[in-house]
């Protein structure tokens, strides 16, 4: 049998072989529970605070297990620190022998024949996309994996990594040229052969869809899952169980279409005449909405007339490009693969209209290029139930946010497991001294249209006298922007020092090394900045949060599962938007204290907080360290924990 208490004791093989180890109760304790929960294949939630090494403690028992294990993250940051970091250290200390496999959405891995495709068609007029592309294609000679980041020198965000990837839509599967050179492929083969397979949320539904729909198994079967950031799962799972269809991927159908057709079928000229009219009218759908940032029922858009006459344009471009392309399929693998796409947009218009099914809600996002039809489903519970319940195996969900005041409840309910095992285990950090909680007095309503300007006015004095290192985190992005331009004035009026960033003006990776190296720096950000960001030590000690992030209800599939909870006899309020709320705020807390010998202060805004009864259960939720509404207290908070990059804090 395992001894569990001497693995992780201050004498054992983890401390012996990660750096800066230290023996913690609560890692120990979780440790046990993970490893009972894989003994006896059951279902466990795990709520582990900040510093409780929860990664670990779920990696010994599961390496030890020996079975066949998969490992989910929310994000490709802690993908890559699983396989790269994390697993490597704690196999060495237990001394196993196990095959490890990193296995990434598609997108992520350069494909030969898009690429085959690209170099040939040479269409390219930006200098810099031609210069990527050959770049690109050096590469492919050089790589084993086709991951594309590992290949620096093109940004992650050049539009050329559309062009030399692969989509679902796309990928012409066994029937490729290239199918035996496959980088997607060769990752794939090595997951199945793996004894830990490291995936993220994406994927893992991805698998699960395609099983369901009887194409293939992505990833191997197993006696183990463990699901980190698992607080992300309900909204990975609902895009997946759900339905969309957006102008652009009508926009991608008709561009290769096009392509195609030069190529294959030069003697056919009315299929690239029905690809280009399939491009005009998806662009007239978006561009007649006018709006952008804007979500809606499909009760509210059917009212816009020229909505459902352009809808209608699209579905009878499609049809007749469908028609169109049944005859000359046969001619090429690419126009198989389009007439295929084709249909399957006609089948999820056809769905769209049907509004037979009452689990759904239609909707419509629009954004500054696009507009995407959503078809979502109001409940996961029990699509997801039948997915855990499949085989015999154990699952493990884990995050520092899943309960609120230890309550499990809302999280269980959204995935329809009502008797995971729930265990919860606090920070071992001394929120007490190393953190401040600052709720500013005197602000209006967070309703009003001065709140944002009363947010900027409040934090102010606060960043100067912490000589920046803060995030500023805002639950919209208009308000966003709207604050970074009263900081961006304020800033180089009088504190010309402060380095001011925003979300989006660069990646979040590329973002986040300017603000570690950068000497006073802020970041602007919204919700993507809450959660999955990880800043240790001096370079932040400020995190600044304007309000309670309750979604709008506004929000058509918040607004419709409200519905669906009050015509149950449910109080929507207190049994679904509070907990949700108190859980993004918890996400958006954490990102202050990530390591034990860091220190800052909190600033939330939101005067709710203190005022109203369910602020003060929200404010349970976090992190226990002292309350303070006076800004006095704060600068003398921020003088005793020390400046440690200048000696006198900004201009005020």
């Amino acid at each position: 049998m395992v001894d569990l208490k001497f693995i992780f004791s201050e004498a054992g093989p983890l401390a012996s072989t990660i750096e800066n180890y230290r023996y913690r109760p609560q890692q120990l304790e979780m440790a046990q529970l993970v490893a009972n929960t894989i003994r006896d294949n059951r279902v466990a939630m795990l709520e582990a605070g900040t510093g409780t090494g929860k990664t670990v403690a779920y990696l010994v028992p599961a390496l030890l297990a020996n079975g066949k294990v998969i490992i989910s993250t929310g994000t490709r940051t802690l993908q890559d620190q699983l396989f790269y970091r994390d697993i490597p250290v704690t196999r060495e200390a237990l001394n196993v022998s196990l095959s490890v496999a990193l296995l990434k959405g598609r997108a992520n891995y350069v494909c030969h024949h898009h690429l085959d495709r690209t170099l040939k068609e040479g269409r390219f007029l930006d200098r810099q996309e031609v210069s990527y592309l050959q770049t690109i294609s050096r590469f492919l000679h050089t790589t084993t994996t086709g991951d594309k980041s590992d290949l620096p020198d093109v940004p992650e965000t050049s539009p050329i990594w559309a062009d030399v990837t692969s989509t679902r839509d796309n990928c012409l599967g066994s029937e490729c040229t290239f199918y035996n050179e496959c980088f997607v492929m060769a990752a794939r083969r090595s997951a199945l052969q793996a004894d830990v397979v490291v995936v993220n949320h994406h994927l893992f539904f991805a698998d699960v869809w395609l099983r369901d729909e009887g194409i293939s198994e992505l990833l191997p079967a197993c006696n183990t899952v463990v699901f980190d950031e698992a607080h992300q799962l309900p909204d990975t799972a609902s895009l997946f169980f759900g339905e969309s269809l957006s102008t652009g991927r009508c926009l991608e159908l008709a561009k290769d279409v096009l392509i195609e057709a030069k190529i294959s079928v030069l003697d056919f000229p009315a299929l690239s005449a029905a690809a280009v009219a399939l491009d005009q009218v998806t662009r007239a759908l978006r561009q007649g909405i006018g709006k952008e940032g804007y979500r809606c029922t499909l009760r509210t858009i059917k009212n816009h007339g020229y909505f459902s006459k352009s809808l209608s344009d699209v579905q009878d471009a499609l049809l007749r490009l469908k028609d169109l392309l049944a005859t000359q399929k046969e001619r090429s693998e690419d126009l198989k693969r389009c007439f295929e796409r084709c249909r399957e947009m006609l089948s999820i218009l056809a769905l769209w209209n049907s509004e037979t099914e009452d689990n759904y809600v239609r909707w419509v996002d629009i954004f500054a290029q696009s507009l995407q039809l959503n078809i979502t489903p109001l409940s996961i519970a029990d699509v997801f139930r039948n997915q855990v319940h499949e085989r015999k195996r154990s699952w493990i969900f884990t995050s520092a946010t899943l309960s609120v005041n230890g309550d499990f409840a809302l999280y269980r309910e959204q995935l329809g497991l009502p008797d995971a095992d729930c265990s919860s285990w606090e920070s071992p950090f001394d929120y007490s001294k190393c953190a401040l909680l600052y709720v500013p007095q005197g602000l209006s309503d967070p309703n009003s249209d001065d709140y944002v300007a009363d947010v900027v006015r409040a934090s102010l004095p606060v960043i100067r006298a912490n000589n920046g290192r803060a995030f500023c985190l805002f639950t919209s992005l208009r308000a966003m922007r709207e604050a970074y331009e009263m900081y961006l004035t304020e800033f180089k009026r009088r504190t010309p020092k402060i380095q001011l960033f925003i979300q989006g003006e660069e990646s979040k990776t590329e973002l986040l090394r300017k603000f570690r190296i950068t000497p006073n720096p802020v970041l602007v950000g919204s919700i993507s900045f809450w959660q999955g960001v990880d800043v240790r030590g001096d370079a932040l000690s400020l995190v600044i949060i304007d309000k309670l992030p309750f979604a709008s209800p506004d929000e058509p599939v918040l607004a419709a599962r409200i519905e669906r909870l009050q015509n149950l006899g449910v109080n929507a309020f207190i049994e679904y938007q509070l907990p949700q709320a108190a859980i993004l705020l918890k996400q958006g807390a954490g990102r202050l204290i990530r390591d034990e010998t860091d220190k800052g202060v909190l600033m939330i805004c939101d005067p709710r907080l203190i005022a109203k009864a369910y602020g003060r259960k929200i404010l349970g939720s976090l992190p226990k360290m002292r309350l303070t509404q006076e800004l006095s207290d704060v600068k003398q908070f921020i003088a005793e924990i020390g400046d440690r990059h200048t000696t006198e804090p900004l201009s005020n």
